[in-house]
């Protein structure tokens, strides 16, 4: 098979551009690898775009990138473009790459470029955002575009791809500049891939937690409230409890302290830890008696006024805080999506205040920690080390020794990850948690983040052995991330059927007929003793419909009572997840409840 493009340098080059400047590399041929299909995502963006400039003469197109998803081309056209046009759309790029085109690549200077497209806005704009003097453009047939590449050598090598959504978006990601239409798809380089994908996103879509939320009554979101603003319900509530319950005896357990900051700070404070500066577009910020203050982002600002309300010794050290810490941070509109982006979210966040001796230890505790609700929720992981961003605080030498410190701490115990290249926060390194579902999807959940300069920041200091003042390491840790999005992650994992001990109701009392609703309320209230969420199907309804309506709301386990069952103090479960119909005594099932709420222990 012959390559498309090259690794040189760890940095994808396209063939065209390879013959320009004779550089030679590793050959990326076409396949399904990850370097292969941002040449050939890219390039299927492109070949997008020819297909609508020749369905609409007058599209003007701004940029067309690959992204995790696939690509996306922003473009605008006086036609309203549909989900209905997406078809149209798909059958001319066949028709297009049928006739393989070759992709063909040239430079020209910046001011030829301005004068060439001086009547496209949208290309004026793009170029706004280009460095240096000249441009490069890649042209196939009679289409062309402002690109850097790389692409496929020709349009022909396209062939299995899906266009699978469209929306609008603003101009350059700016709510004050227009709205553009985009367009997503996928590719990959063969059918049997294509399919596959195709068939998990029909299952997500099953899976979608804002559809199974809906259908049991979890959380609710409402337009007079504001968007972003979720509305936990009843069963949802008992589900978080659950989640919050189990986390907190973990957390102590751990020797963590429960604290609680306040939900504002005065913005001084914010400005001191630099998020006022670096992170200040992502907050809100409120006057009270002329001083502003800033709605908290994140925890660490108030954990570090705990750790500084008295003096401590090296002997006092580690020092661990945790708190179910509610934070707004400001989203556009468009990124919002059910719970997995919000404007107010909980966080099960902690900070860890140690010595530099100790990092390693707590490090790797807090791996085990991450492992063991990984494994409990059936979820395999991967974990990446994430290096310094752009835009950070603190010098070179600091941020050199944070990230060493993390690399030797997961090096030493042979714990794999991966590098992720600037994508550290603002102020430390860190370790991310990613998590892969049931359908084989990779969500962003919890994070451990090491961090010498806020520390340095506020002067926070311990007595060494010597009596000296020496300064703390701050360990910033969320294990899931935040309550919100990990319990969308869940609902869609588990399809809403979840786990006994999360379970928002695990068991469904169903009395046949009002003679049995004295029983009914005597086991709600033996399973409220022994810790189990009930609910008794009592409605004026045909048994039959009120069986089905607690196996809707995907309760784990449904009993029936009737004569038999009352006289005998027995209970009749039908076994939701095993699928099985038995009989127990009263006290055997008492207990079974007990054991399969209590089967998980973090």
């Amino acid at each position: 098979m012959d390559a498309i493009a090259i690794k040189h340098n760890d940095e994808i080059i396209d063939l065209q551009t390879a013959k320009e400047i004779g550089f030679e590399g590793e050959k990326i041929l076409l396949d399904n690898s990850v370097d292969s299909l941002k040449v050939l995502r890219h390039s299927t963006a492109h070949l997008m775009a020819q297909a609508i400039k020749s369905l609409y003469s007058d599209a003007e197109f701004y940029v067309g990138p690959t992204v995790k998803e696939g690509f996306y081309y922003d473009f605008k056209t006086s036609h309203v473009i549909g989900e209905g046009d997406l078809k149209t759309i798909e059958k001319q790029m066949l028709s297009f790459a049928k006739k393989k085109y070759e992709i063909e690549k040239y430079e020209i200077s910046m001011d030829e470029a301005k004068e060439k497209f001086k009547n496209d806005h949208l290309k004026l704009a793009v170029m706004e955002r280009i460095p240096g003097d000249r441009i490069s453009i890649y042209k196939q047939g009679e289409f062309e575009d402002l690109c850097r590449g790389p692409h496929l050598p020709n349009i022909g090598l396209i062939r299995y791809f899906k266009l699978t959504k469209i929306s609008g978006a603003y101009l350059g990601g700016d709510s004050k500049n227009e709205v553009l239409t985009r367009i997503y798809g996928i590719a990959f380089a063969d059918k049997e891939a294509l399919k596959a994908h195709l068939d998990m996103i029909a299952e997500a879509e099953k899976r979608d937690h804002r559809k199974i939320g809906n259908e049991m009554k979890l959380f609710t979101f409402r337009e007079e409230v504001g968007a972003g603003f979720p509305i936990w319900l009843p069963a949802g509530g008992r589900l978080r409890a659950r989640l919050e319950s189990l986390l907190f005896k973990a957390h102590r357990k751990r020797g963590y302290e429960p604290v609680r900051g306040p939900e504002m700070l005065r913005s001084d404070l914010w400005k001191t830890s630099g998020h006022y500066q670096n992170y200040g577009e992502n907050m809100y910020f409120t006057k009270i008696d002329d001083i502003e203050f800033g709605v908290k982002p994140m925890n660490c600002v108030g954990h570090i006024k705990v750790y500084e309300e008295d003096l401590h010794s090296y002997r006092d050290l580690p020092l661990k805080y945790f708190e179910y810490g509610v934070v707004h941070r400001h989203e556009f509109t468009g990124a919002l999506h059910g719970l997995f982006r919000v404007r107010e979210f909980t966080q099960d966040d902690a900070h860890i205040f140690c010595t530099s001796d100790q990092i390693e230890e707590q490090i790797i505790e807090v791996v085990d920690f991450v492992d063991k609700i990984m494994s409990s929720f059936e979820f395999n992981y991967k974990m990446m080390i994430s290096t310094k961003p752009e835009k950070a605080v603190g010098n070179d030498e600091v941020w050199e020794i944070s990230t060493q410190a993390l690399k030797n701490a997961m090096d030493k115990n042979k714990l794999p990850y991966e590098i992720d290249e600037g994508g550290g926060a603002f102020y430390g390194p860190k370790i991310d948690i990613k998590i892969t579902d049931a359908i084989g999807r990779e969500w962003q959940c919890g994070t451990i983040q090491l961090d010498f300069n806020l520390p340095a920041r506020f002067e926070l200091e311990y007595n060494d052995e010597s009596n000296d003042k020496i300064q703390p390491v701050m360990i910033h840790r969320a294990i899931l991330g935040s309550f919100e999005r990990f319990i969308g992650i869940l609902t869609e994992h588990y399809a809403g059927e979840f786990p006994m001990f999360i379970a928002p109701t695990q068991v469904a009392i169903v009395p046949i007929a009002e003679t049995h609703n004295g029983y009914a309320k005597e086991l709600f209230d033996k399973l409220m003793d022994i810790g189990a969420d009930s609910e008794i199907y009592s409605k004026n309804d045909s048994l039959n419909k009120r069986i089905r309506t607690a196996e809707k709301a995907r309760v784990p386990m449904i009993i029936v009572l009737g004569d038999e069952e009352v006289s005998g103090r027995t209970i009749a479960v039908r076994d939701r997840r095993t699928r099985e119909q038995y009989n127990l005594s009263e006290e055997d099932f008492l207990t079974l409840i007990k054991t399969k709420i209590n089967e998980v222990n973090f």
